[in-house]
């Protein structure tokens, strides 16, 4: 989606603390009145934000954003988490990708290795991955759901179940504070669950919004994976669960590379 860094702030802003006035956000990126109006017409015109009397605010609450919102909101992070997971994988290495923004955003920071193998129900990571002709990209088949551009259902769970990866990347919906992983829809946690079966070594990539987010279908923990990307330090409880497991935390809170917790 092509927006401007100030366009995509203005989004962040209002998807973290609702509604902005107009004045505030002139003010806020030192730009006339007249600029923020015609950056919040586009973010409408995109069905991204409503306009109200003197500002701009949220659409009414659905069970998840749409996609096009995902992919703006927290990109800053995503990439943080993005660049720490591509410092850890090598040239050569075979990757089962699920859907989602935080893997989408890690395929483009992969794309500048060379001869990766990638597998993914994921058509905006496969699309990513097919522009470096080093990397055999291999795509399930099957009816793609047209807001999320990716492929659900049993031939997903046979598909990834036909490999042995050496990296699973995926995301979640949320993370409930007893530590389990939440997506909103039981075929999401089928392909995450079938990748995580058939994977050397799992890296789940979540930014800190994902902490006490709430969903409602269940698949595995914490402590089920491998590795966890975030972008800041676990909230204390979640902490306390991985603590004295043999899951590994990356924070990428500084540089792009991230650091052991």
């Amino acid at each position: 989606m092509d927006l401007s860094q100030r366009q995509t702030h203005i989004i962040t802003l209002v998807q973290e603390m609702g509604h902005q006035s107009v004045e505030r956000l002139a003010d806020q990126f030192d730009v006339t009145a007249q600029t923020i109006r015609r950056d919040v017409n586009r973010l409408c015109d995109l069905g991204l934000v409503r306009r109200v009397h003197g500002g701009v605010e949220l659409l009414p609450k659905r069970q998840n954003l749409d996609y096009s919102e995902r992919q703006i909101l927290n990109i800053q992070q995503k990439w943080r988490i993005a660049k720490a997971v591509a410092a850890r994988v090598q040239d050569g290495t075979s990757i089962a990708f699920s859907i989602g923004t935080t893997p989408e955003v890690t395929m483009q920071a992969l794309v500048n290795h060379n001869e990766l193998r990638i597998f993914t129900n994921n058509l905006n990571v496969a699309m990513i991955a097919s522009s470096n002709p080093s990397f055999d990209v291999t795509i399930v088949g099957g009816r793609i759901r047209h807001g999320d551009r990716d492929i659900l259902g049993s031939q997903t769970e046979q598909f990834f179940d036909n490999y042995k990866f050496d990296i699973g990347i995926f995301g979640v919906g949320g993370v409930d504070d007893d530590g389990v992983l939440l997506d909103f829809d039981e075929e999401e946690v089928s392909a995450r669950e079938a990748i995580s079966r058939n994977c050397r070594q799992t890296y789940l990539t979540v930014d800190h919004t994902k902490f006490g987010r709430a969903a409602h279908v269940r698949g595995g923990t914490l402590t089920d994976v491998n590795v966890i990307f975030t972008d800041e330090a676990l909230p204390g409880w979640a902490g306390a669960i991985v603590q004295n497991s043999q899951t590994e935390v990356i924070v990428c809170d500084t540089g792009d590379a991230g650091h052991d917790r």
